[in-house]
């Protein structure tokens, strides 16, 4: 019975420790649920190989969802995206401030779009600034009733690089193309932080405004779908994603559940 309130008094602890917003403390607190397992699994057979064992079943949790749902997942070859209509408050509360913030920043709004397959649900509230020859995005992701946002800002070259900064906190899924340059900071909170974030990114590589396309927004759709296209074709050369039965869709190879994987496994550790 003290085994029992030993690793319960360690989680009570652990939980506690999760509950500030100091990241140190936060880190701590997932070591010590961690501790816990492995008290768990220890304790009861005096076994530093079993407690090793309970730990590895964190590890090895992504695992069902990559075999259960991911491997069966098939996607479109070609993302079309359409006229969409933004999603409302209940489900994206700071929808409408986050769109406040970007039009502050002097960008003008283009265009709602999204596409929708199979469960998942996709939403792109699109803009631009002519000065700085840039696009912003607000993003809104639903799949199987969990939902997410994220912010990105994005600047392209005359010689076809692409840079681009995100506030997503979870690593890409796919490889991103040779082409794209992608810069996640995921504690940027506000719009304007995350601008602040690229500009600096841009001053750091000696890049001037001059340097970067000045776009006709009408088209930015077009180039977002292209760009997901080109980043499509390059997993599909590289092994991670192979062409599915189902004509005009692919599905994640082996070597692909491995890669996503590990993207997986350290966002635990990042998010920890």
């Amino acid at each position: 019975m003290s085994e029992l309130f030993i690793i319960l008094g360690v989680l009570a602890f652990s939980f506690g420790l999760r509950s500030f917003k100091i990241k140190f403390l936060r880190k701590l607190g997932a070591v010590g649920i961690l501790a816990a397992t492995f008290l768990a699994f220890y304790l009861p057979t005096q076994s530093i190989i079993a407690g090793f064992g309970g730990l590895l079943m964190w590890f090895l949790l992504p695992w069902v969802e990559l075999l259960t749902r991911i491997r069966q997942l098939r996607l479109p070859v070609d993302k079309t995206l359409e006229k969409a209509t933004p999603p409302n408050t209940s489900k994206f509360p700071d929808f409408l401030e986050l769109t406040s913030e970007v039009e502050d920043a002097g960008f003008e709004y283009v265009s709602d779009n999204g596409w929708e397959w199979d469960g998942m649900n996709q939403f792109y509230r699109i803009f631009y600034h002519p000065g700085k020859r840039q696009q912003a995005a607000i993003c809104f992701t639903e799949q199987d009733g969990i939902a997410w946002a994220c912010l990105t800002l994005t600047s392209r070259r005359e010689d076809k690089f692409t840079y681009r900064t995100t506030n997503l906190p979870f690593s890409n899924p796919m490889k991103a193309a040779p082409d794209v340059l992608l810069r996640q900071s995921p504690e940027c909170e506000t719009f304007q932080e995350l601008l602040d974030v690229h500009d600096q990114w841009i001053d750091d590589l000696a890049l001037e405004t001059t340097d970067f396309v000045e776009e006709d927004p009408e088209t930015l759709t077009q180039l977002i779908e292209k760009e997901t296209g080109r980043q499509i074709k390059y997993n599909l050369e590289s092994g991670l994603i192979r062409l599915a039965e189902k004509a005009g869709t692919f599905r994640y190879s082996w070597r692909g559940l491995f890669y996503l994987y590990f993207q997986l496994v350290k966002d635990m550790v990042k998010m920890c």
